[in-house]
Parts: C-alpha cells; sequence; structure tokens
C-alpha cells in the first residue's frame, strides 16, 4: 500500500490515482481536502476502497472510476458521487442525505437504513436492497434500480420509495426477488412488470397507481432517465404495482405480554 496520497489540486478540483492508497488514508485525504473548500474530487483506479464519502457534510461532487469497496456514501449528508463502474455492498449504508449515482451493478444491502438522499442504479442489484429505508418528516429517501433484484427486496422497509424497472428482462418475465417486502411497515415499492403472489411477504399488499403514485414514480423515472440516456416516456408507459404494507407493527403481537 502507498504510504502517501499523491493528489493533482487545482482551485476547488482535486484529482486522485488511488492505486494502491489504503482506504483509511484516501477518505482522511478526501475529509481534509473537503474543509479545505475544494467541491469537486476525481478518483481514478478505484479498486475495493471502502467507506469512501463517508460521514462527508458538504455539496462536494465526487466522481469515481473504478470498483468502491462496501458501504460507499455511509452516514454522507449532502455529496453527490457518481460511480463509472459497479458498486459492491452496503451502497449508501444510513446516508442522511446527498446523491448516488452507479453506472453499473451493485451489490447487497444497497440503501441499507437510508433516510434520505436518492440512489440511482443503472443495472442490477444483490440481496436485501432497501431492507429498513426510513423517513422522517420531510426526508423520505428513494432507491431507484433499473435491472432487477435479489431476494428480500424491501425487506422491513419503514418509509421512503424504492422502485424497480426490470429494464433487462424479457416481456413477460417475472423479478426474480422473493419475499418482496417481508416485514414491511412504511414507505412503498414500484414494480415495473410483473411479479406472482408467492414472490411477495405476507405484510403486504399490492394495487395499481393513482394520481400521486403516477406522478412521484414519473419524477423519479425521469432523474433515471437523465443520468442513464434512458427513455423516461417509454418506461413510464409499461405496467406497474404498488406494493404498500398492510400493517405499521407487522410483528408486533410476537413481542406483545
Amino acid at each position: 500500500m502507498a504510504d502517501t496520497v499523491t493528489v493533482e489540486k487545482k482551485g476547488t478540483v482535486a484529482r486522485i490515482d488511488t492505486s494502491g492508497v489504503y482506504y483509511r488514508q484516501l477518505n482522511a485525504r478526501m475529509r481534509e481536502l473537503v474543509a479545505d473548500g475544494v467541491r469537486k474530487i476525481e478518483l481514478i483506479s478505484v479498486c475495493g476502497q471502502r467507506y469512501i464519502g463517508t460521514d462527508l457534510s458538504k455539496p462536494v461532487d465526487i466522481k469515481i472510476t473504478g470498483t468502491p469497496g462496501n458501504d460507499l456514501g455511509a452516514f454522507m449528508l449532502g455529496p453527490r458521487i457518481t460511480v463509472h463502474g459497479n458498486a459492491q455492498d452496503g451502497c449508501g449504508n444510513t446516508m442522511d442525505d446527498g446523491l448516488i449515482v452507479i453506472h453499473g451493478h451493485a451489490g447487497d444491502i444497497i440503501g441499507l437504513s437510508a433516510r434520505g438522499g436518492k440512489i440511482f442504479i443503472r443495472d442490477d442489484v444483490g440481496y436485501r436492497a432497501g431492507i429498513h429505508m426510513k423517513e422522517y418528516g420531510e426526508k423520505k429517501p428513494a432507491l431507484v434500480i433499473g435491472g432487477t433484484a435479489q431476494d428480500f427486496l424491501g425487506e422491513y422497509m419503514a418509509g421512503g420509495t424504492l422502485v424497480l424497472l426490470g429494464l433487462n428482462l424479457e416481456e413477460g418475465q417475472h423479478h426474480r426477488a422473493n419475499f418482496i417486502g417481508t416485514g414491511m411497515h412504511g414507505g412503498v415499492i414500484y414494480i415495473r412488470g410483473s411479479v406472482a403472489d408467492y414472490q411477495l411477504g405476507q405484510e403486504v399488499g399490492v394495487a395499481g397507481l393513482k394520481a400521486e403514485d403516477k406522478k412521484l414514480l414519473g419524477g423519479l423515472v425521469g432523474e433515471y432517465a437523465g443520468y442513464f440516456g434512458a427513455d423516461a416516456a417509454r418506461i413510464l408507459d409499461s405496467d406497474f404495482i404498488k406494493i404498500y404494507p398492510r400493517f405499521l407493527r407487522p410483528y408486533g403481537r410476537l413481542y406483545a405480554h
């Protein structure tokens, strides 16, 4: 591992070749740069460095080329992260505000306990995407997935909006996730295409879209299309279902005396 982090800095813009740089050194240097007034940071040759963007609380733009490690943007409050590549597990873990855009795939537990901000993923995600997303007051996180997802999508969701577009599915093909919305007690999931009843958790119901749903969905799909060059009108001219929690405390009776 490199002992120092070499930075090319011009005014409020900085560029870092992360080859061989240990994640702790990289993140410490990034915090120093932001505190020093840098507002754009480009990271190249990223390969598994964890916690990039963690705990940053200023509106800095971070461009990443490569594959960042786990917990990208964890506890983040304000920055905008764009990844030209794939992301690993825990992207947006407990993020409070800001934006993460992934031009590729992402791993498991994306948006874990996110309480604000937005995450857009061009392609597929792994297991437990959106697990325990929550909202408070005006803060309502959003997670938009362009492809499909593995099992336990939206598990224990307590708030926010999760959108699954399935743009890589063949016509008539079901999404692959099972146990969708298991333990869900808040928020909403919009799915383009179809899922079978057996794929849903026992705690959720299915409905069509009302006017307010279409407005919310249209805004998020429009953002997705803007980031990835997709056709928003074509995406929205499809069948969507709304998955919602039927109970506020689905497991309350397990703990009641």
